[in-house]
Formats: C-alpha cells, structure tokens, sequence
C-alpha cells in the first residue's frame, strides 16, 4: 500500500533528520526525567501593578483561536511525525474513585509502550524509545506508579493539594505535597484556591502558590488554575502571571473535572502570558493543557498554539505537557490508519 510505502518517512520527519521550519518540530524523545537541563524558575516579587493592568480583549483571543486550525494544518508523514512527538508530551493520567493499583500499573505498561512495537517497526521509529511524558496519579497511587516505572526514566507525577476543588486547609494540601515526594513525585500537579483569583485577592494567591512552590522542593511544580471556574479571560492572565511570580513550573488550564476544560482561547491567553513573563525575566515555564483533549485533532491544534506562539522550544516536554488518558488510543489508531490505510477499533489499542 502507498501508506506503507511512505511510512519511513514518518521516521525521517519525527527527526531522524530534521525537520524544516514550518513543517514540523525537531525531534528530541523524552530523556531521563522529562526534565533536561532546564533552570527553574524561581519566581519574582509579587508586581501587583503589572498583575492588575492586565486585561484581554476576548472577542480578538476568540476569533485567533477559532481561525488557527484551517491555518496551519499537518498531513501524511508529517502528521505522522507530530503524533509521535505529541505521544512523547502527554502526563498519562488516571483519576478515577474506581483506580485500583492493577489499573495503575497496567497504566504505566502502556506509558512504557505507548505504541504497539509493530506500528513503530512500520512507522521506521522502533529504535527512538518513544514513551509519554509522565503518568499522573493521586497521592495513593504514587508509589504504586514510582515501583512500575522503575528504570524507564518516566517520571511520576501527583495530583495534590485537595485535588480537584482545592479546599482543604492549606496546612493539609502541604503536606499531602511533601507525602507525594517522599514517595516518589518528581512532579506535583497542585490546584489554586479560585475565590482568591474571583475576589482579586492577588496576595492571597501569591503566597499559597509560593508556599507549595517551597513543598514541593525538588520536584517540580505545575499550578492548575480551573480556567474553566475563573469566570473571565483576564482573570486566567492575572492568575498566570501571579502563579508563575511565586514560582511555578508549568501553568496548567483544568483538572478536567470543571465543566469547561482546555480550550484554545485558553491556551492562547495562557502562552502569551508566558512569552511576557519570559520576555521581561528570562526564565522558561511551561504549559499544560488538560480535561477534554481526546482526538488526535485535537492534541495537533493545541501544538500549533505552541509552535506559533512560543515556538519550537515549547514543544519538548520540559516545557510542554498534554494531560489526557483517551487521547493515546485515538493517536495510536491514526498511525495504524497511516501504516494501513485502514481505522482500526479502539479496542485494538487498550489503555489498561
């Protein structure tokens, strides 16, 4: 089949040479603990004068998101390459009240491999090592997931602090941030208090992120915000920037139990947010999206968010994370249909 015929291309645009500017990311696999060499950040004084002057003009973020999509597109081999990297980006997660530490590990066999080792063999990228990004657990689950990655350089990471609502007495959310680390978290995926971003109680939020920053360590820490529960734009940039001057590592959209997750007009507010707080301090945070990215359509759009508006750096896995758990199984059946020609049955590509 002309699929199978062009598949190795597939290998030779996921980096076994490079890719041109424009048509794809440079390929770099996961290494080690997800997190390079890069320095931290390690926040700033809190600038209330820069935090309340900003505003975002929605119906402009709005109509940006809604044309990128038909603007920048990715076929054949080269979208093919773009999944594999995607694969390399997503936190694996599971956080359901029914996990059980079999669902767990069997998690984290697929995080090991991702792919079906016939798929990658045809693709000509067997010998990359592709693997996710992370697995991402609650607390109880850590050092069930930490025993099960042992010696695949995947790191674990925690959900805390309350996790999803992020009420419970900030004394408490501490430490469950320094239980996750000493069983093993190398990340902590913590949730804000909102009524301090819906009452513009910037202090507030300052010092909570800053006092988690201080538990984790180490490890690093990734702020989710609940965009979807911060009633307006302006309050997701305001949020941004007070998190990343205390200290974050990664800004995170969702937990994906808000009834709005991850959307474009998110993420563009969140990256933009970002690229200032480079531009006007040097240091490098990251971005999460999470909740609702399910499709291999889906997961390609919010890496053209990354490519157009912080570009090639942001789309390594030191700066860049997808939280998701459906989505793998929809990647793996289009590199089947790329391989093949044919869709395979979701089935075929089981997560647990």
């Amino acid at each position: 089949m002309e699929a199978q015929r062009t598949a190795p291309k597939a290998a030779r645009a996921a980096g076994v040479t490079s890719i041109t500017e424009g048509r794809g990311p440079q390929w770099a696999p996961a290494v080690g603990d997800g997190h390079g060499t890069l320095a931290r950040n390690p926040g700033t004084p809190l600038d209330l004068d820069a935090v309340r002057a900003l505003r975002v003009n929605r119906s402009a973020v709005e109509r940006r998101a809604a044309t990128l999509p038909g603007r920048r597109t990715v076929k054949k081999e080269w979208q093919a390459a773009w999944l594999l990297r995607a694969i390399t980006l997503i936190d694996l997660t599971t956080l359901a009240g029914d996990d059980t530490p079999g669902n767990v590990r069997r998690l984290c066999a697929k995080a090991r491999q991702p792919v079906r080792p016939e798929l990658l063999e045809a693709l000509g990228v067997a010998h990359l090592g592709i693997r996710t990004g992370a697995v991402c657990v609650y607390h109880a689950y850590v050092a069930t997931a930490v025993e099960a990655l042992r010696g695949s350089g995947i790191p674990v990471a925690a959900v805390s602090t309350g996790f999803p609502a992020g009420l419970s007495p900030l004394k408490e959310r501490i430490a469950e941030i320094r239980a996750s680390v000493a069983d093993g978290a190398v990340e902590i995926d913590t949730v804000i208090t909102r009524a301090h971003v819906l009452r513009g109680d910037w202090e507030a939020l300052y010092d909570e992120v800053r006092a988690m920053r201080e538990a984790c360590g180490e490890a690093h820490l990734k702020v989710i915000l609940a965009t979807g529960e911060l009633a307006t734009l302006s309050n997701v940039a305001r949020a941004s920037e007070v998190a990343m001057q205390a200290g974050a590592d990664f800004i995170k959209t969702s937990t994906g139990k808000e009834g709005t997750n991850a959307t474009l007009p998110y993420a563009l507010v969140m990256c933009r947010r970002i690229r200032d707080y480079r531009e006007r301090t040097g240091h490098l945070v990251g971005f999460k999206p999470a909740g609702g990215i399910r499709s291999a359509k889906g997961v390609l759009e919010f890496l053209y968010v990354m490519k157009e508006e912080l570009g090639d750096r942001w789309l390594q896995p030191d700066l860049f994370r997808v939280g998701a758990s459906a989505l793998l199984t929809d990647i793996e059946r289009q590199l089947e249909h790329f391989v093949t020609g044919r869709y395979s049955a979701a089935h075929r590509h089981p997560m647990v």
